[in-house]
């Protein structure tokens, strides 16, 4: 194992997975469930975060993923993703681990991980996203909700027909707070479609987020061409050569890098530097649930390419924070935590146990099913 000093190898001798309770995952998780993954070198502990999960990403964690972690030797986290060649590729399941090997790595080295990953920014500006609101007058409240909390930046989600006044809304009640909209892929090249975006595009937004199907690139370098505001790319990338391939394609000007899209927190660190080489915009976000993906998406934000606000839960959002401290905003700032080591947050023993379903723990004979007098042996399922 790994400790500071010389690079030498790094075993992971104990892997656990925690499956979460499903409250955790949000109304619209779809039967999907918060897990966590904790790797250990027998010393020293690092964490990753699948934030929702399948019952068949949990078999293929259990059975495939975690065990090809355990037979692979590394010295530095970006060798990790070795253990995954042969593997069908489940960016959400890499890089849990990936993540989690980060996490050890830089406590292994008494660092913080936003140093390690090569960061350099102490505070980070931090922006919020509002839902669809039933009314004008709704979205108009909750803005004023967020700006109150100190968010600078607000992300609208926006459909065909609820657009162009719900941002002319906020700019005339809110004249100096930076807008960026999510189309979450809902909008079409119609030519009414069209319309609407070209008359976002005289809005002042810092991007438009995902106009089109996630699949089309082509609509997405068509409007690029076409409009002065940046296209943002999120859902399209689940690898870098998503990325590589929506930049030969002048497909956006700007990008969501969020790792657990991208497979974990190596290859989310050149999406941010690639991005920045072809002088796109790029912000941070995840959809974490624990906190644990959050504050690895705190360290990566730190990297001098994103230069834009990340992502931080809104104010009064429903959903609860593992880490000690919570990972959160402050008056519109997000700490980055550099007088600890590794995440800089600890998991919150009580808090994690009373929201955990059962364990698995791969390594050793045993795992733990909350509720029964008897662990599952080995059974992943």
């Amino acid at each position: 194992m790994t400790h500071a000093g010389a690079v030498t190898v790094t075993r992971i001798v104990e892997l656990e997975l925690v499956r979460l309770r499903p409250s955790l995952a949000g109304r619209d998780a779809g039967g999907t469930v918060p897990v966590l993954v904790r790797v250990s070198d027998g010393r020293v502990n690092g964490w990753g975060e699948v934030p929702r999960t399948t019952p068949e990403q949990w078999e293929a964690l259990a059975r495939t993923f975690a065990p090809a972690l355990l037979d692979h030797s590394w010295r530095r986290p970006t060798e990790v993703m070795e253990a995954f060649a042969d593997l069908p590729w489940d960016p959400a399941l890499v890089g849990a681990l990936d993540t989690a090997c980060w996490d050890l790595w830089s406590r292994q080295r008494s660092t913080p991980l936003a140093h390690a990953l090569g960061g350099s920014r102490t505070a980070l500006t931090a922006g919020a996203t509002l839902p669809r609101q039933v009314c004008l007058e709704s979205v108009i409240t909750e803005v004023n909700r967020q700006v109150g909390a100190g968010y600078r930046r607000i992300r609208l989600e926006i459909e065909p027909g609820w657009d162009t006044d719900v941002v002319r809304a906020v700019q005339t009640s809110f004249p100096f707070l930076v807008l960026q909209v999510d189309a979450g892929g809902r909008y079409t090249e119609s030519e009414a479609d069209l319309d609407a975006l070209r008359s976002l595009d005289g809005l002042g937004l810092v991007a438009i987020e995902d106009p089109f199907d996630p699949e089309d690139l082509g609509a997405h370098t068509r409007l690029t061409a076409e409009l002065r505001t940046p296209v943002a790319l999120h859902r399209s990338l689940t690898s870098l050569e998503d990325l590589k391939a929506a930049i030969r394609a002048e497909a956006g000007g700007a990008v969501n890098v969020d790792p657990v899209r991208l497979g974990g927190l190596t290859s989310a660190r050149r999406a941010v530097d690639m991005a920045a080489d072809a002088e796109w915009q790029v912000w941070c976000g995840s959809p974490a649930r624990t906190g644990v993906a959050r504050a690895a998406t705190v360290a990566l934000a730190s990297l001098a390419g994103a230069n834009l606000p990340v992502e931080m839960p809104r104010a009064g959002a429903r959903g609860r924070d593992l880490m000690i401290p919570p990972v959160r905003a402050h008056d519109g700032v997000v700490p980055v935590p550099l007088a600890g080591v590794g995440l800089g947050h600890e998991l919150d023993p009580a808090t994690l146990s009373g929201f955990t379903a059962c364990t698995l723990l791969l390594g050793s004979t045993q795992a733990v099913d909350p509720g029964t007098s008897q662990g599952r042996g080995g059974d992943p399922t």
